[in-house]
């Protein structure tokens, strides 16, 4: 068994998600400890938030805003932003982000008010 994966993410069709569209990869891994992905934001996102993630984003496109808990923030590219469980988020802008959701992104772990 190899002790490696590689995806090449425009590969991956693209998802729905609560802040736009994401390709996303290492869901199923054997390994689940993270996964990565690639999300275009969308300018009507939603709040929303995790129980049991972590999520870490990296600005790479667009400025725009990061909504924590009712707070917004204003990103760049290069802005990282640490998301930890329970903190209700959703990105403003069209902006391109890759985030890694820890453990691995589990569809069950999305909340919304």
């Amino acid at each position: 068994m190899a002790r490696f994966e590689i995806v090449h993410l425009p590969d991956v069709a693209p998802a729905p998600c609560p802040c736009g569209q994401a390709r996303r990869a290492f869901v199923d891994s054997d390994t689940p400890v993270a996964s990565i992905h690639i999300v275009d934001s969308k300018k009507d996102s939603e709040a929303h938030y995790h129980k049991h993630h972590t999520e870490i984003y990296l600005i790479l496109e667009g400025e725009g805003h990061i909504e924590l808990d009712g707070e917004l923030y204003p990103v760049k590219p290069m802005t990282t932003v640490m998301i930890k469980p329970g903190c209700r988020h959703r990105a403003v802008g069209d902006l391109k982000i890759a985030n890694i959701p820890i453990p691995a992104f589990d569809e069950t772990d999305e909340w919304f008010d």
